[in-house]
């Protein structure tokens, strides 16, 4: 039915054409008075004259752009032909002649109805449909002075009052509401007045940009009811009490806290019974847990009202607030304002269930939780056997700037439907104030509704006066039911106001001072819904005033309780996280190493493909490499030990993911995950099979879309969730994670601190300098260094049984430079009773280096082994000098300390030129820096020369994070102070590295040069 797709800009100039009738159209942005917020609007300047009586008009004269494009001499055959065989035309055809030609002369009063008629009355309906919203009532304070759709206007399509009272057939093959085949016939006026209940009340209604028929069908059958909604008494009384409680804990804030800021939701409070009743209804349909992120506007209403923390606690918050008491391995961290923590809760529902909510903490960023709240989502569907994605949603809470302006609700949205991200639908909920901080819409977005950018996703929008409670509620419910039928996200617009400024201390009449006057004598919803049900007779000013006195009671006993209120306990968000380590209880260093056998059987599995799979000749030698490494026992790479990793870790009932640009294959094709049959195009991954029945999701590896900050908030989201699963987000580039700078700055190094959330997060950011310029040389690891958060003045307890070093530590940063210690790193990730985020400054030339190969005994946990210590097998945090040096050296006359792939230039060179007296360790760990392994090889070269080498720019790289640290270390040894460390590397730069390669090779020679020159090296 391609003819009924006709956009309503081509059904204007059809019409125009077709009736003949003067006028002109401009679409054009009218001039805005300064103190308003008007949208862009269609202006259609009509003649004087009405429109004419309308009469039949041959199909032929139509013009050919009606009816999308289809030929009207074409149309006009069509219906000759049907008129002597019905069957001689295609059955969509013959149900449209059937429905108007053949109705109209068998029905009686519609005998004159005329195809054209119809047709303009179908048209008619659509406008409506499409441009019904633009006539809704949606501004609570009347300002917003919308001009109306011309389209919606019956006088376009030729109809004049005395059609009024005729009667219409509508009916359409396979489709709903108002057009489906078994509608009654109506008059213009019956058709026209629920029309405008439908599309032109307190609700707009945004969805025929949907391509799907079925969904736009379903959507036109709850919209175009016979009959608007209706609520008995019971269901009014529970929406007045969640009403009352949302406006009197605004109102008792603002009376005992008046100069606090709050972000209240004092103008937007219909919000709160609105999210309630769509919890109810949700979990009617099934669902049982919901995560929710939103920004400071309301979130202490929403804390309060929704997710029930306890009142005391919050008005504890606002008298300043106490540390919880002492309780053994109890973190305090350093806290976050009141305005942007987060909690948990059981909650009742109408229907006698109980859904689970958690508020995830978010800080100022506006909409920077919005990946993570869709992430723990998805974690919680895995965890709970959630495939259908029916019992975890996600609900975000936007303000109407934020949602237009922030890249990353973009970013989110594009996630919906990947098939290793989506969640089963978000419900968004805007809270749409009309205005941003201090800026109007004019300026603060393109479009006209803030919400617009949710169109690329075909999902519906409800606009909704916030003033009407029960609109709120009936699209709030509609909402879940649609996701819960759909499975897809939709947005729920509540076009609201902000009663006082930005925050309470504001003054918004500087710069809104039009609006802040209609606001000012503006009744609120409540005392808007309190008179809508005193009018109607199902309740008294007795019942209001029982209810109000009810909810100040409880206000105020709680406001006296919070005087005494001490926290006694943190929650996790999460029972699997009971029983984890506090940076204040000691975690016990574990071994990393696998059995020898384990070994063996998993790089067995991992390297055998089926017999009929055919991969890419190159990629068959990848893995018949790797199988004969596992018998061997030596060579292993980078890739291949990465493997080993993720496959031992699932035969421990591991989760393992992996997300990031280009993930599968591996930006430097060495990872090789999923493997691509040449023949049929079909997927292989080895990892996937591991283990017997393992589950299709217990490892997951997924090329994401092209985006940092809201892949990387996904990952963290999703890291969060449990503590036994290795969540792994890579960067295509290490350059590019800066894209994700909020994700890094206000979450992953402070979130422990803040909101005492840990999360074991791996980051890998592909880092080395090797001619690529300056967008691809480095990782910028002095920015995740300096926001480390250990002291470089004190060196902590190193003892291996009371050492909390890694715990004390807001997260860890290693550079690491085998195959094998790589392995360890991501397994120690697993093997300890504490979660600490991992960023990995990860090579990108080693990865094929014939140097950088470890054997397969660096793996296991074999007493003699090369990689086992006094403790066992494990992660090293500093690799000493390969040279099979002694306890003490007083030999050697430089000690080079470095880290990462500059080590084996470095090894080159003293090769090279037999520089024996030159010993080099490499930092592999450096933060939290390794006191005691330092201190341990400055005692073994007493009398070496300390240089710390690096390829980075000495303004870049780990220069100004080490040179305090290894001075502390040297000063607790009597090894002199931080004028004792030289320094080799490049010296200051603006940009990370050169363009040009030939100077990239003289810089790169330059500095290994340096650190092994035989005369001393002058400062710096």
């Amino acid at each position: 039915m391609g003819w009924f797709r006709v956009g309503s800009s081509i059904t204007k100039l059809a019409i125009r054409r077709t009736l003949s009738q003067g006028g002109s159209y401009a679409t054009r942005t009218r001039v805005i008075p300064a103190q308003n917020c008007y949208y862009h609007t269609t202006v259609y300047k009509s003649k004087a004259q009405a429109a004419p009586v309308p009469r039949p008009v041959p199909l032929s004269r139509l013009t050919d752009s009606f009816l999308d494009g289809t030929s009207s001499v074409y149309l006009e055959e069509l219906q000759r032909a049907w008129e002597e065989d019905p069957n001689s035309v295609d059955e969509s055809w013959d149900n449209f002649f059937r429905n108007f030609v053949g109705q109209a002369a068998t029905s009686p009063g519609i005998s004159g109805q005329t195809i054209q008629e119809s047709m303009r009355l179908l048209l008619l309906v659509r406008a409506y449909q499409v441009n019904g919203h633009m006539k809704a009532k949606l501004d609570p304070l009347g300002l917003e002075e919308r001009e109306i759709p011309d389209d919606l206007d019956p006088a376009l399509y030729g109809f004049t009052e005395t059609d009024l009272d005729r009667e219409f057939f509508l009916g359409v093959w396979r489709m709903s509401g108002f057009l489906s085949e078994n509608r009654p016939v109506q008059t213009m006026r019956a058709i026209l007045t629920r029309l405008e209940q439908a599309y032109c009340g307190n609700i707009g209604y945004e969805y025929m940009h949907i391509a799907d028929r079925e969904k736009c069908n379903w959507l036109r059958d709850k919209i175009e009811t016979p009959m608007p909604m209706q609520y008995n008494r019971q269901r009014r009384e529970v929406m007045l009490d969640r009403l009352m409680w949302s406006t009197q804990f605004e109102n008792f804030l603002a009376t005992k806290w008046a100069a606090a800021k709050r972000f209240g939701l004092e103008g937007s409070e219909t919000l709160i019974p609105g999210m309630k009743e769509m919890f109810d209804r949700a979990s009617d349909l099934g669902v049982e847990s919901i995560v929710m992120g939103m920004s400071h506007r309301g979130r202490l209403n929403v804390l309060a009202n929704v997710v029930r923390k306890p009142l005391r606690h919050i008005f504890s918050e606002f008298s300043g607030g106490t540390r919880p008491v002492d309780e053994i391995g109890l973190y305090t961290g350093t806290g976050d304002v009141k305005y942007h923590l987060g909690t948990s809760y059981d909650r009742p529902t109408r229907g006698g269930r109980r859904i689970h909510l958690s508020l995830v903490a978010n800080p100022s960023h506006l909409e920077a939780v919005d990946p993570l709240v869709v992430g723990k989502t998805r974690a919680k569907q895995y965890y709970s056997h959630d495939t259908d994605r029916t019992k975890n949603m996600g609900v975000l809470i936007h303000g109407d700037g934020s949602f237009a302006g922030q890249g990353v609700v973009y970013e989110t949205l594009h996630l919906s439907a990947l098939p290793n991200y989506t969640t089963g639908g978000t419900i968004h909920f805007v809270i749409n104030n009309q205005v941003a901080f201090t800026t109007d819409p004019r300026a603060g977005r393109s479009s006209q509704y803030c919400t617009d950018v949710a169109k690329a996703l075909d999902a519906p929008i409800f606009h909704v006066n916030g003033d009407d409670l029960e609109a709120v509620v009936h699209v709030s419910e509609l909402a879940a039911e649609w996701r819960q039928t759909f499975h897809s996200d939709v947005v729920v617009d509540v076009v609201c106001y902000r009663r006082f400024g930005h925050n309470e201390i504001d003054e918004p009449f500087f710069t809104q001072p039009k609006m802040y006057k209609v606001i000012r004598n503006h009744p609120s919803a409540l005392e808007i819904y309190e008179k809508k049900l005193l009018e109607s007779g199902q309740v008294t000013k007795e019942d209001i005033d029982r209810m109000h006195n009810k909810v100040n009671t409880i206000l105020n006993e709680e406001f006296l309780s919070s005087k005494d209120y001490v926290p006694k306990r943190r929650d996790w968000l999460s029972a699997y996280w009971t029983g984890y380590k506090s940076p204040e209880q000691i975690s016990r260093v574990r071994n990393t190493g696998v059995k020898p056998e384990i070994l063996k059987n998993v790089g067995k599995a991992i390297t055998t493909l089926p017999e009929n799979f055919k991969p890419h000749r190159a990629v068959k030698k990848i893995f018949a490499d790797r199988a004969q490494v596992i018998e061997t026992g030596e060579g292993i790479d980078w890739g291949f030990a990465e493997a080993l990793a993720f496959a031992t870790l699932l035969v421990e009932g591991n989760h393992v993911r992996l997300s990031g640009q280009d993930v599968e294959r591996g930006t430097f094709s060495h990872r090789h995950a999923v493997l691509h049959d040449q023949e049929t195009g079909d997927i292989y991954c080895p990892l996937d099979h591991v283990i017997m029945n393992q589950d299709e999701e217990m490892f997951t590896v997924s090329n994401s879309s092209l985006s940092e900050f809201g892949v990387l908030g996904f990952e963290l989201g999703y890291s969060m969730e449990h503590p036994n699963q290795l969540v792994i987000w890579e960067a295509q580039f290490g350059d590019f994670a800066n894209g994700a700078q909020v994700i890094f700055d206000n979450f992953l190094s402070s979130g422990e601190a803040k909101w005492l959330r840990q999360t074991g997060l791996v980051v890998l950011l592909p880092h080395g300098y090797d001619g690529q310029g300056p967008e691809h040389s480095s990782a910028r690891v002095e920015r995740y260094l300096q926001m480390s958060d250990d002291n470089p003045y004190v060196i902590p307890e190193m003892d291996q049984t009371l050492r909390k070093q890694i715990q004390e530590c807001n997260w860890q940063v290693v550079n690491v430079t085998t195959p094998a210690n790589y392995f360890h790193v991501l397994r120690r990730q697993i093997h300890r009773e504490f979660r600490k985020p991992l960023i990995v400054i990860s090579p990108k030339n080693l990865l094929r280096h014939k140097d950088c190969k470890s054997n397969l005994s660096e793996f296991d946990d074999v007493q003699g082994h090369p990689g086992f210590d006094k403790q066992g097998t494990r992660f090293k945090r500093l690799i000493k000098d390969q040279n099979d040096h002694s306890d003490l050296e007083e030999g050697i006359r430089r000690l080079v300390l470095c880290s990462g792939k500059v080590y084996y230039e470095l090894d080159e060179q003293r090769k090279k030129v037999h520089c024996k007296d030159v010993a080099i360790c490499r930092v592999e760990q450096l933060c939290p820096f390794p006191y005691d392994l330092a201190q341990r090889e400055l005692k073994r070269y007493p009398n070496a020369e300390v240089v710390w080498c690096q390829e980075e720019p000495m303004n870049m790289g780990a220069y100004y994070y080490i040179a305090p640290r290894l001075s502390t270390a040297m000063r607790a040894v009597g090894r002199g102070s931080t004028d004792d460390i030289k320094y080799a590397g490049r010296p200051p730069s603006a940009a990370t590295a050169t363009g040009f390669y030939q100077m990239h090779v003289k810089e790169q020679s330059e500095l290994v040069q340096k650190a092994l020159q035989p005369e001393p090296i002058n400062y710096p």
